[in-house]
């Protein structure tokens, strides 16, 4: 099964192509940071912003644990594509790094992983 990992932002739109969607909107907002609001979520120092909260971690190990869980049903089921959706308010910073986050996870255990953040250039 091939595994499409996309980050996006909800003020642009929610992907008609997801099979899952999952808001981070919870998450803490690395565009409320002076020193990080013009990153975005490929930037180690962002990365480091969002990941390193207890809530983010908390949330990773839960989300992580319910893909480990699904993805082998949705294979037997004979499911070739699986889109997975991750998104925030501007698709730059929490969705970008949970996206990766996903990612990485998925790339260990499956073949066909791509990572794509639809909205991490807009503004």
């Amino acid at each position: 099964m091939r595994v499409n990992i996309m980050s996006f932002g909800f003020k642009f739109g929610s992907p008609r192509e997801a099979d899952l969607i999952m808001d981070v909107r919870f998450l803490p907002n690395p565009y409320f940071e002076p020193r990080l609001k013009h990153l975005d979520g490929e930037n180690e120092t962002v990365q480091s912003f969002v990941l390193n909260n207890r809530q983010t971690r908390l949330f990773l190990d839960k989300f992580l644990n319910l893909l480990d869980y699904l993805i082998p049903l949705y294979k037997k089921e004979g499911k070739a594509f699986l889109t997975i959706a991750v998104g925030c308010t501007g698709g730059r910073h929490r969705s970008v790094v949970v996206a990766r986050q996903l990612f990485e996870h998925l790339k260990q255990v499956e073949h066909r992983v791509e990572l794509n953040h639809r909205d991490i250039h807009q503004r």
